[in-house]
């Protein structure tokens, strides 16, 4: 993630004032539903319905030992410390299935979403993460289930217990409400559903995919994605990874199917509609790049647009193969001035692509990075975002180095004095607060420590710690303790005493190779 420059090339990273932020949240309310087809309810409405008896999937193999566990209740988070009710336990998602049939701007719409999972203990009930919008109904393996809102939560009791290790079908039928979204106090700002003036663009990051569809969401968790996406005559819909099939229905609507073709991280999901055009093109080793481009947009972006193989390159020379089949760039045509690394297809908005070079391939370098460090490589907790968003800034650092921008080391050495008040503001790389999480301390304070790191070991060794990340963990989480780990094990030295107090701690430690560098004092 990346919000856009000044002309200066610095990157607006201050506290903006704080406006109130959407807080959905209700009293715990119960309400049979004695048909299918009974009126709807919004907001936190609990949502009940006659259950017969139902039939689950057949269990895994190997999970009959299991069948005679005592059913219970899934988490309601992973446990994250920074986000606990991220994710859910109980279960692990196979698939999701999300059927959208876009109306108009701003205008609600009916929306199916389809989440096929294997119950990873007996469940009894279970939660999935949902915000807002309008719930219709929902189906465990066909029958009919008990719903119920409690905050973001939506907990689901189905007509009979699922035994451990059996593959089990939810359906939730809502209306989605294309104007939602939420706010933060730092480089996130907007996130949720961002309207366009002709459709709409998606910011799901952090925690924003439960605003667009029912999910499983923390960055740790992945699953495949189809998207089915109906629009109007003269719209187009995009989504992550391959256009499968494009279908027009007798009444001239457009159904357009999306298959992510690798699993993702709900809060990298995208999903746009809007008047496209698409813009065809190849990268390394013939690697298919495709440009999502608003019609008026196309000749005034092209010129930054076309340097995306020639980013892919330089970064496949650093980091090794591009992890994806498939890429490209979604011109966001919103006032929302933050670029988002949606897998296979990142969205930067118009202005970045419409000013200073040196801006425009910082921002395009930094969504790029993030598929191999981000995407690919997913970070295993929220306080590893250092890991994500720090090497997304130190290659878009290192790129701009060369190529007319600030020097990496004059870049580096003023991160260098303010990294003692961004520790105190905002929390130390590895140790971040909620509010602060994507601040400065995330981005320049945490590409501080790579380029330490860098220093302390020299440039041979620092490349052959990279690819080794990127390709040990490829398609996996991974943490801070993993990173230190394979650092040591490449560098044949133990850099725990050396990376620790990078990471965490108030005080910024001296730099290798530069001993006249100073920290600045702290203000409160």
């Amino acid at each position: 993630m990346e919000i856009s420059k000044g002309p200066t090339g610095s990157a607006r990273q201050g506290s903006p004032q704080r406006r109130p932020r959407t807080v959905l949240r209700g009293r715990r309310t119960v309400l049979a539903l004695a048909l299918a087809g009974a009126g709807t309810l919004t907001g936190a409405a609990v949502f009940a319905h006659v259950l017969p008896h139902g039939t689950h999937g057949s269990p895994a193999p190997g999970a009959s030992a299991a069948a005679a566990e005592a059913p219970s209740p899934g988490a309601p988070g992973i446990g994250d410390p920074l986000m606990p009710l991220a994710g859910n336990g109980g279960y692990t998602v196979r698939r999701y299935t999300l059927d959208f049939d876009w109306r108009a701007v701003r205008t609600p719409f009916p929306a199916t979403a389809t989440i096929s999972a294997t119950a990873t203990q007996a469940l009894s009930r279970f939660d999935l993460d949902f915000a807002g919008n309008t719930l219709q109904r929902v189906t465990v393996d066909g029958s009919p289930a008990t719903a119920v809102r409690h905050g973001d939560e939506l907990v689901v009791t189905p007509a009979r217990p699922i035994p451990h290790g059996s593959a089990f079908t939810v359906r939730v039928a809502y209306t989605a409400d294309p104007t939602q979204s939420r706010h933060r106090d730092d480089a996130i700002q907007d996130y949720g559903w961002v309207p366009t003036s002709d459709g709409t663009v998606v910011y799901a990051q952090p925690d924003g995919a439960r605003m667009i569809f029912p999910a499983d969401d923390h960055p740790s968790l992945r699953a495949p994605v189809t998207f089915r996406i109906t629009t109007p005559p003269g719209l187009s819909a995009v989504a992550n990874g391959r256009l499968v099939d494009k279908v027009r229905r007798p009444d001239g609507r457009i159904r357009w199917t999306y298959d992510s073709e690798q699993p993702i991280a709900a809060q990298l999901v995208q999903m746009a509609v809007g008047r496209f055009t698409f813009v065809d093109g190849t990268g390394p080793r013939g690697l298919p790049v495709r440009d999502v481009v608003p019609d008026g947009l196309v000749g005034d972006t092209e010129a930054y647009r076309s340097l995306t193989p020639d980013h892919l390159a330089w970064l496949e020379r650093r980091l090794g193969p591009y992890p994806f089949r498939r890429y490209g760039v979604l011109v966001g045509d919103t006032d929302q001035p933050v670029a988002l690394e949606t897998q296979s297809l990142s969205v930067v908005p118009r202005e970045d692509l419409l000013g200073d070079r040196v801006d425009a391939e910082r921002n395009l370098v930094h969504e790029l990075t993030h598929h191999w460090t981000g995407d690919s490589v997913a970070i295993r907790r929220w306080s590893d975002l250092w890991l994500s968003e720090g090497h997304a800034r130190f290659y878009e650092r290192l790129y701009s180095d060369t190529h007319g921008g600030p020097g990496l080391e004059e870049a580096m050495r003023a991160a260098y004095e303010q990294h003692d008040q961004w520790r105190h503001d905002e929390g130390a790389p590895a140790e971040p607060t909620e509010p602060a999480l994507f601040k400065v301390m995330r981005y320049d304070g945490s590409a501080l420590v790579l380029y330490a790191l860098r220093e302390k070991v020299g440039e041979e060794t620092f490349g052959r710690i990279e690819r080794a990340w990127v390709s040990r963990y490829r398609g996996r989480a991974a943490g801070t303790r993993d990173f230190v780990a394979l650092a040591s094990e490449v560098a044949g030295e133990d850099l725990t005493p050396f990376l620790t107090p990078w990471l965490y701690g108030p005080h910024t430690p001296p730099m290798p190779g530069h001993p006249y560098w100073r920290v600045d004092p702290v203000e409160d």
